[in-house]
């Protein structure tokens, strides 16, 4: 196994066997602007503090993995450039070369369940991207979800995506998914879709037990929390609607493609909302890093 280093508070949680939550880079690198990325980062990390568990923010610095961040190092990851953007297929690589990156939710369930912890906190998954009939485009992240024990926590998948190919995927891989406290699926700014939930539980203790069982089971993988935003902080899918169809025109037309599409789409929602979009998804953030510690909390019991 790969060397990990870990912060001075995950050291000291791992011996002391408190509740630890994981949580991606992404965010902070190619999420938002400087200093906006470290000062939601470090809203975050409070966040699973004030809630009873220790935050472990993830990352491979000069091929190191990174199992939390000093305060340091946070802020100086922040304002790097040209930071790699990982998931399983070139996280080994970044390690093997020296190199530096920020783990996408693949490569944070990788170094999550590599370091035992078992619950990671994030906005939303990527999915089945419109048009991948044609284009392939699919996230990693499902099928990290099918093979890596780790419960991921989020408001759903980003609204950008197909959403209802991906939790077809979702199904289809194997992979739980548990809408909490409400019987439809959130879509990431909006608290509500049309699409039913496959299961809801109500308590982090019910889902700790869940993730749990399929361990006892001998069952791979891990399980899929679609947290919704609080209601004060959502975007309402009509209003969303319009917009996430423009920013997608707007996309085609410009031969944008790949990697790149995610970042354009976001970038363009950003402006075509004033700003909401991203007001939002800090809000669900927090709001999944508070579900994600009660039921880290919940495992260790």
């Amino acid at each position: 196994m790969i060397p990990i280093h870990y912060s001075t508070e995950v050291a000291a949680a791992r011996t002391s066997g408190a509740a630890i939550v994981a949580l991606e880079s992404t965010i902070i690198t190619h999420g938002m602007p400087f200093p906006q990325n470290v000062e939601t980062a470090r809203l975050v990390e409070d966040d699973v503090r004030a809630a009873g568990a220790v935050p472990a923010t993830i990352a491979v610095l000069d091929g190191k993995l990174h199992v939390g961040l000093e305060l340091e190092t946070l802020e100086a990851l922040g304002q790097a450039q040209n930071v790699a953007k990982l998931s399983r297929a070139d996280m080994a690589a970044c390690i093997a070369t020296g190199g530096t990156g920020a783990t996408t939710v693949a490569a944070t369930m990788i170094a999550a369940h590599l370091a035992g912890i078992h619950v990671f906190a994030t906005g939303g998954i990527g999915g089945v991207h419109r048009g991948a009939e044609h284009s392939f485009d699919i996230s990693a992240d499902l099928h990290e979800l099918a093979q890596t024990p780790v419960t991921v926590v989020g408001a759903g998948a980003k609204a950008i995506l197909d959403l209802p190919k991906t939790f077809e995927v979702l199904e289809t891989l194997g992979v739980p998914v548990i809408a909490y406290g409400q019987d439809r699926l959130p879509a990431f700014w909006s608290a509500s879709s049309d699409l039913p939930a496959p299961l809801r539980m109500d308590t982090p203790e019910d889902i700790a037990r869940a993730q749990q069982t399929r361990s006892a089971m001998g069952l791979q993988g891990g399980q899929l929390v679609a947290n919704p935003i609080p209601q004060a902080d959502e975007i309402p899918a009509e209003v969303l609607h319009p917009i996430i169809t423009q920013a997608l025109q707007e996309a085609e037309a410009q031969g944008i493609t790949a990697k790149a599409v995610t970042p354009f789409l976001l970038g363009r929602i950003f402006e075509l909302t004033e700003g909401r979009s991203l007001t939002a998804n800090i809000a669900l953030v927090r709001n999944n890093a508070r579900l994600a510690a009660q039921i880290a909390i919940a495992m260790t019991k």
